[in-house]
Order: structure tokens, then sequence, then C-alpha cells
């Protein structure tokens, strides 16, 4: 597995030691969280290497499946010059693993796309038949990894794709919305509500998404398929900070800013096809959840804040 040790990858890493595979991690993250997850999942064999320059034909022979969760997050940071990491931490990242599994041929290889393929889904649920729309550079290079599948299906790969809707719960990168409302709650800055505060998202919580790909890996998902991960709710980011307020007894402090480019109205999966397939679907409420992400993200901030 690639990106083992981050925020998805280290969930499930734990569900597929758990589950009764063995692991083998391929991860270079440097910051304290990765660290903390390879001390923590001490069963997995661990690779301290980049997914560019790692011989991953070596490593694939080795391997009945390959789950490539290693890349770059975050749209904002995808504007500008910031396209040209990402499209090659997504997208020429994932040819590179694909390449590999070309030569080596037999493994099974399940890559890591994202709802932001879809861009604004104003109405209903996206299923995965709907058109694919990104409105940011992120989502273009997730959109291009999936049309790179159909390539290497001609060339022997059997590889698929799961389609991670907004994944929070414990270990959530700071960066992301949810961590920093808590935070803000906990006596943190005061959280930057970006536009009307009325955008709403597909919450899937990190341990649910985990099974769903434990199930992917399971079951013999057709080649070719991408499959959404998701609740088929959407919570308004209003709303999510009145839930985090009423978790946490205060009123989470916030400040308006102007809206951000590419920040889509609205996300919702239609998960019929992960049912059906991976008899899969979402088991954790969203207020479970929430109460998840403060009880693990509680220590660190104090423990920050003291410092500070």
């Amino acid at each position: 597995m690639t990106g083992a040790a981050g925020f998805i990858g280290s969930a499930v890493s734990a569900r597929l030691l758990d589950s009764g595979y063995a692991v083998v991690g391929v991860d270079n993250g440097c910051e304290p969280r990765h660290a903390a997850a390879r001390a923590r999942l001490d069963r997995v064999e661990w690779i301290a290497a980049d997914v560019h320059t790692v011989d991953l034909v070596k490593l694939m022979r080795r391997c009945a499946h390959v789950v490539h969760l290693a890349g770059r997050p975050g749209v904002q940071t995808s504007w500008g010059s910031g396209f040209a990491g990402h499209l090659h931490d997504n997208t020429l990242m994932a040819q590179r693993v694909l390449e590999a599994a070309a030569v080596v041929g037999g493994t099974r290889v399940l890559l890591a796309s994202s709802s932001s393929v879809y861009g604004d889904i104003s109405a209903g649920r996206a299923g995965e038949d709907w058109p694919l729309v990104p409105v940011s550079p992120y989502g273009v290079t997730k959109a291009a990894l999936e049309m790179l599948m159909p390539a290497y299906i001609g060339r022997g790969v059997h590889v698929s794709a799961l389609r991670f809707f907004t994944a929070y719960g414990r270990g959530q990168r700071p960066d992301m919305a949810l961590s920093r409302i808590i935070e803000a709650g906990l006596g943190g800055e005061p959280f930057e509500v970006r536009g009307s505060g009325t955008q709403a998202r597909d919450l899937t919580h990190v341990d649910d998404i985990a099974l769903a790909v434990a199930a992917a890996v399971r079951s013999p998902t057709p080649a070719g398929l991408a499959i959404n991960i998701g609740t088929g709710r959407s919570t308004r980011l209003d709303e999510l900070i009145s839930m985090v307020g009423r978790q946490l007894g205060v009123d989470v402090p916030v400040v308006s800013t102007a809206p951000a480019p590419g920040d889509p109205a609205r996300t919702a999966a239609d998960v019929t096809l992960a049912q059906r397939l991976l008899g899969w679907s979402a088991k954790t409420q969203l207020c479970d959840g929430i109460a998840d992400q403060i009880q693990h993200h509680t220590p660190l901030a104090r423990a920050a804040r003291n410092v500070a």
C-alpha cells in the first residue's frame, strides 16, 4: 500500500491487518502524525521511500493487491504553480504504479480517486455515470488518474478506483475544515467561513472508508470501475460548525472571508453500486464521528497551545 501512514492510509492499514492481510506500507511522510502511525502499526512492513523513485516492480512481485493511496491532497493548493505538484503526485504517480503493474502482471490495483471529479453536485446524488466536470485543478488530476484505467486494462492490468467523498475522523489532516473548526472551538484561531457557509459536503468517517477499501480488496470488483464511497447525505458547513459547538459546549468563533475558487456548493454520493458490488454502506453517524474526532483532537490541541 502506498501512503500507508497517512490519514486514510493508516486507517486502511489497521483494517487490512485486522482482516488477516499482510501489509507492506510504502510511505515517506515526515510529519509527526506519520511517525506516530508507523509506530502504532508495528505489524506493517514499512518501507520509507518515494513512490516516484522506489523499485515498484520489485515490490509488486511480492503482492497480490496494490492499494494506491499516496498523492497530494488539497483543492486550494492546486491553483497556479501548485498544479504541477498535484499533477506529479496524483496523475503521474498513479501512472507509474500502473506501469509497474503492467510489467509484473497479475497484480490487482485499487486507486484512490475523489468526489472532486464531479465538481458541483447541485441536486440529488451523483452516480458513477454522472459526467466528470471538476471545478479545480486538483479534481482534474483525479479525473485524469481515472482516465488512465482503460489504457492499462488494455495492457492486462486489473485496476479499479474508489471515489472518496470528504473524509473525517481521528487523524484528519490539520488543514481540513472539521479539524480547523474543532481547533477554533478549543480556543485556537477563529474558523474562516469562505463564502456563505451554506456549502454542503457528504462527510464519510475514515473507519467507513477503511471498511470500503477492505471490501474492494476482498471482492472481485470488475476492472475499470470507479465506485463512490460516501454516505449519500450532505451536511452544510454552518450546520457542522453548530454540531461541533454543541459537543464542545461553546460557540465556535468564525470569521467570514471571500468564497474560495473550486469550492463546490454541494457534494452527495449515490452509493448503490458500492452496496451492490462491495456489500458496503457507511455506518458511522455524523454526531458520533465528530465526537470521535474531538476525543482524539483535544489532547493534541491543548498540548500545542500550552507549548505556545
